[in-house]
Formats: C-alpha cells, sequence, structure tokens
C-alpha cells in the first residue's frame, strides 16, 4: 500500500488546557479523517502541549468489525507495508518472544512493518534500562539482536495482530485474516476497565 491508498478528509483543530501539566490553552487538539483502501474510514487524533510536550495519538475505527488476527511473515520485501494497529489490539513477534498488549493508556496508530519492529527496539531498549538483573538482560539483548536482524532483512518472523474489535489490518496481499476463536477471545487484553457489579 503507498499513499496513494490514503484518501484523506475532513480535519479540525482546537486549542484546550493540558490534561497533564494544566496550562491554559496550551494543547492543541487535532483530528483528521482518512479513508484507507481496503479498511475503510479512521479518524486520527492528536493531543499535543506546547508548554510541557505531552503528546497522545490516537487512531479510532469508525466502523465496528468482527474480532480478527491478522499475520505476516516480515521480509525485507514487506517492511513498508502499512500497519493499522487500534488500541484494543495485541502486536506481537511471538517467534522472537515480544509482545505488546493494549492497556488503559494504549494509543492506536497507522504506520508501516519497519515502523513496528522500531517500536519493539525501543520498548526493548526502555526494558534495558529499567530492569537490570542478569535475566532481564540477556533475554532483552537477545531480542534487540533479533529485532535488528529483522530490520536488516537477515531474519524472518511472524507479526501478529490479534484485535477482540477487529479495527486493525496488515495491509500486504500476504498477509492472513482469520476469525478469532472464542478461546483466543477470553485470554485477550483490550485496554478498556470494566467494572462488574
Amino acid at each position: 500500500m503507498n499513499m496513494d491508498d490514503v484518501k484523506t478528509g475532513k480535519g479540525a483543530e482546537m486549542k484546550m488546557d493540558c490534561p497533564v501539566c494544566g496550562g491554559k490553552n496550551t494543547a492543541t487538539y487535532t483530528t483528521q479523517t482518512h479513508e484507507l483502501a481496503y479498511f475503510g474510514e479512521v479518524v486520527e487524533s492528536t493531543i499535543q502541549c506546547e508548554k510541557c510536550g505531552f503528546r497522545h495519538n490516537d487512531i479510532l475505527a469508525t466502523e465496528q468489525k468482527d474480532p480478527a488476527k491478522h499475520s505476516l511473515i516480515i521480509s525485507k520485501k514487506n517492511l513498508d507495508s502499512r500497519v493499522v494497529r487500534s488500541q484494543s489490539a495485541t502486536v506481537s513477534l511471538p517467534e522472537i518472544g515480544i509482545k505488546v498488549e493494549p492497556g488503559p493508556k494504549s494509543e492506536g496508530y497507522i504506520s508501516n512493518v519497519e515502523g513496528v519492529v522500531v517500536r519493539f527496539i525501543e520498548a526493548t531498549e526502555r526494558a534495558l534500562n529499567m530492569f537490570t538483573d542478569e535475566t532481564s538482560q540477556t533475554n532483552g539483548k537477545r531480542v534487540l539482536e533479533n529485532l535488528h536482524k529483522v530490520l536488516d532483512g537477515e531474519l524472518e518472523t511472524l507479526l501478529l495482530i490479534e484485535d477482540p474489535f477487529g479495527q486493525s489490518k496488515i495491509m500486504d496481499v500476504r498477509a492472513k485474516t482469520e476469525p478469532l476463536t472464542d478461546e483466543e477471545l477470553k485470554n485477550l487484553k483490550t485496554g478498556f476497565t470494566i467494572i462488574d457489579d
């Protein structure tokens, strides 16, 4: 998929108080609609504060879809394939042993396969700085080495996106899409807080 497959529609911008530092009218809230080929309409929103630097991005699909998992073997040929990850999706490279599950502050994004791998690299580097025990360092360095091999085209690996609300997609002709089983759905986190009575 290239930029010809993305049609940008209506956008809006407004000033607001920063939800982090409380600065009066220091944050800009921007929304933009995009029509993605083979996927549908999404709304991209951004909040950015000029005072404290806070930034929050999100992508919301405007249509509800069936729960689905999307998979693609990452190779040097498809690093530029488009990826839409909703805030409720779990993204993993299971053969490398790394997974990002949604939480209350999860953000959706539009990227490409390379960008997803770079996000994993950045998360692994942060984890290596936080966890200094020998086991964490050994495992983290192994994961980091494999992630760099994927980017360099030296290692092919499976990219898996599991979305209980069906709002994510890997846009590549080699990508597979399958429904999530009831068992898989039961074990997925959604990032939303549920309060039982």
